[in-house]
């Protein structure tokens, strides 16, 4: 499966930047008249089913099933292969809430390899620490432009037969938020621009119904019966400042701290361009700094590169060390 050519919508040193979470006369990020005409275009059965799936989905709001409702409602406007809704808090792992059509085969790679160590690469993850605003977004808005053509996308995406992600994030309080990703992929096809219009006209009511089971519904009940963290726990340090830390410490022993930076840029799917802008050196220097990583850490490959610092990283959790 080979990746498609993603559009560059923000540049190196804004990508972890906050978005605004409206445009401009109250409209959100990339909303037009034809998003908005969306569901008028509907067929009338389709319209029906999504108003039915709403109702369910606002009768269940104070259990656990609403889950399960809110993302059969989803599916009933557009077909979305698979699906996860995860509690997103400030400077913890993504805690899964709910999923749906992920295949067997792929589950300890998404379940396993991704909550308990993927997350940290991953831009949507990293955005939201930094404070994304709530609303409907494209994978491409938040990636660094090199991303999809990293190994990080190659093995939590690519290899998992997802190529699109498309989120929904709703704030709960200043360290909480529920976030919904649907991916697509699985049958080699890619989200249509009249699907991903569906989905961000719908965002408002999608937005509401989370807030609501979020806060005042059935989630508080649903996590302390798994006996999972409160919502409203005092953050830890930071996503960002947590992989920062991990990267200061991966190859210290041979590597300089500017080479660790890189090292770091590169893995989170930066190109050399970025990167350089980001650390406000030349491509040549970084071109340089690369190659002296790669010699001192014995590999020759941003593959190789990859599977060192999750191995390294699957160690340090292992034996206790934040």
């Amino acid at each position: 499966m080979s990746t498609r050519q993603q559009p560059r919508s923000l540049n190196a040193r804004r990508f972890l930047g906050v978005l605004p979470a409206t445009g401009p006369a109250g409209r959100l990020p990339g909303m037009t008249d034809s998003h908005s005409d969306s569901l008028a275009t509907l067929p009338l059965p389709a319209l029906q089913a999504w108003h039915g799936g709403l109702a369910q989905a606002f009768m269940a709001i104070e259990r656990s099933d609403f889950l399960e409702q809110l993302a059969a409602a989803l599916g009933s406007l557009t077909p979305i292969e698979s699906m996860m809704i995860s509690l997103e808090r400030k400077g913890l792992p993504p805690h899964l809430l709910y999923e749906q059509g992920i295949p067997r085969e792929y589950r300890d790679d998404i379940i396993n390899r991704y909550f308990s160590r993927g997350y940290l690469l991953d831009p949507f993850c990293l955005a939201v620490d930094s404070g994304l605003a709530e609303g409907f977004y494209d994978l491409a808005q938040i990636a660094p432009d090199d991303f999809f053509s990293s190994e990080y996308y190659k093995t939590y995406y690519l290899q998992i037969g997802a190529v699109q992600d498309c989120y929904y994030i709703v704030d709960l309080n200043p360290q909480s938020k529920l976030s919904v990703s649907l991916f697509q992929g699985l049958s080699a096809g890619h989200f249509s621009p009249e699907q991903v219009a569906l989905m961000r006209a719908v965002e408002p009511i999608v937005r509401e119904l989370l807030r609501r089971f979020g806060t005042s519904g059935g989630m508080p009940q649903m996590l302390g019966a798994a006996g999972s963290e409160p919502v409203g726990n005092a953050p830890q340090a930071s996503l960002n400042q947590q992989i920062e830390s991990a990267f200061m410490n991966f190859g210290s022993h041979v590597l300089t701290v500017r080479e660790r930076e890189i090292a770091h840029l590169i893995l989170r799917g930066h190109s050399v361009k970025s990167t350089a802008q980001v650390l406000e050196i030349s491509p040549e220097t970084v071109r340089m700094h690369r190659k002296n990583l790669y010699t001192k850490l014995d590999i020759s490959s941003q593959a190789e590169l990859f599977s060192l610092f999750i191995d390294w990283l699957t160690q340090r959790r292992d034996t206790g060390v934040a």
